[in-house]
């Protein structure tokens, strides 16, 4: 088992942990940590077992927020994905393509001509 160090408000800690969690625990420790300070910026020294209470139940209120945001994103997904945006792109009638091909040939003939004139 690994052993991680870290503080939390001030006091300092030692956690065992599976190989390879370390840097979870870290992270982990270092979220309680910034609750745990901003608590005593406003309060200034309190017992430890109350400010790890209330730092924790910072970071609770705070993942409950990201929960509660996450299932409206998923549920916005699954809505957008039974029922996709439709595009419609406007499909050209053959009649128009020939039109539009036996005018561009027109040009390049008048073009033509244009350019025999004045080479001529």
């Amino acid at each position: 088992m690994a052993e991680v160090d870290f503080s939390i408000g001030h006091k300092s800690y030692t956690l065992s942990c599976q190989e390879g969690e370390e840097r979870l625990l870290k992270r982990a420790a270092s979220l309680l940590d910034a609750e745990a300070r901003v608590i005593l910026e406003q309060t200034g020294r309190m017992p430890e077992q109350r400010l790890l209470l209330l730092a924790g139940l910072m970071l609770a209120d705070r993942t409950s927020a990201l929960e509660d945001r996450l299932a409206s994103t998923e549920r916005e997904l699954a809505r957008v994905k039974a029922n996709p945006p439709r595009v419609e792109v406007p499909v050209l009638p053959p009649t128009l393509s020939e039109a539009l091909a036996e005018l561009a040939a027109r040009a390049e003939a008048l073009a033509q001509k244009a350019e025999d004139k004045l080479a001529g």
